[in-house]
């Protein structure tokens, strides 16, 4: 099995390293000094789950000159599908599976505009990880696990031999899921809620949880995404919100999510694909998000100030 990693930031740094460590041929786009570096010295990565350095790796900033795969992993930001979509289509032939594993829920849309419905299979991952360095990913928090799917949640061969690919690598756990639709928008229920929450008090999310009115904000956030999820015709279980403030409970001290951190420095975030999409979509079906509205509106302007530096 061929296997292409676009984006090896943290996400696709660590899976494509765990599945390239177990013996998959894995190739990572990748650019910069973060390409370089993995040509020349390969890919490190830290884990709590057991580091490892792969010394040499297949890597390069130019598709076309991969050539036709059997997955493409998509591990950008939220915002950069549209654009990933595009470059990533010198690596699709016939047969070839798209996975994006973004936070949000509309990448899976935005692959299939581009490349075809019969192309792609939604997903998603949990981990902490981010990029530490050219060449060097950190993984800090969380059993590493992807979740994926076909979109119309039939059983397919080409995603139990993907199953079994991330089966033979250590350090994570895979699941073919029942319903992709509802998988992804519970993942979307965690992440935009403690994301945004995270970003405007700009605290760890222990602090958050443990403090009765952040707490009850997230709350709050995680039932709006369960109203805008109904009307798209995506039923959340009715302990959706408990199950993921349990999760939430679970993470360790000092926890925050990827777009809280990236806007506290200054970066371009998943601001719009997050609390900008939660809100873009209630409006569209007539379903209120104040909690999220004020969320997006107050972090807005930070997001326009990194976007033009």
């Amino acid at each position: 099995m061929q296997i292409a990693i676009f984006g090896t930031g943290g996400v696709g740094g660590y899976f494509g390293g765990r599945l390239a460590e177990s013996g998959v041929d894995v190739t990572f786009i990748a650019r910069g000094e973060h390409l370089i570096a993995m040509k020349k010295y390969g890919l490190r990565v830290d884990s709590i789950e057991g580091d490892f350095h792969l010394t040499s790796v297949k890597a390069s900033d130019d598709p076309s000159s991969v050539g036709e795969v059997d997955v493409v992993l998509v591990a950008t930001k939220a915002g950069q599908v549209p654009e990933a979509a595009l470059a990533i289509r010198p690596l699709v032939g016939p047969d070839t599976l798209v996975i994006g594993l973004q936070n949000g829920v509309e990448a899976a849309g935005q692959l299939s505009e581009v490349l075809g419905a019969d192309h792609v299979a939604g997903g998603f991952c949990e981990i902490i990880s981010f990029f530490a360095g050219p060449g060097h990913i950190r993984h800090a928090g969380v059993r590493p696990r992807v979740v994926f799917g076909e979109i119309d949640n039939r059983e397919s061969e080409r995603c139990r031999t993907l199953l079994a690919a991330f089966d033979r690598a250590r350090g994570l756990d895979a699941k073919i899921t029942d319903d992709i639709h509802v998988a992804i928008w519970r993942k979307f229920l965690f992440i935009a809620s403690v994301s945004g929450v995270g970003a405007v008090t700009r605290v760890p999310l222990d602090i958050c949880r443990s403090t009765p009115e952040t707490r009850s904000l997230i709350e709050g956030a995680m039932a709006e995404i369960c109203d805008v999820a109904r009307a798209c015709d995506v039923i959340l279980p009715d302990d959706a919100v408990e199950n993921a403030m349990a999760f939430v409970d679970s993470l360790p001290a000092g926890a925050t999510a990827s777009m809280q951190r990236d806007i506290m420095e200054g970066r371009p975030s998943e601001l719009d694909s997050q609390n900008g999409a939660v809100v873009r979509l209630g409006d569209a079906k007539g379903v209120a998000t104040p909690i999220h509205g004020f969320l997006y509106h107050s972090l807005m302007l930070m997001e326009r100030r990194a976007r033009e530096t």
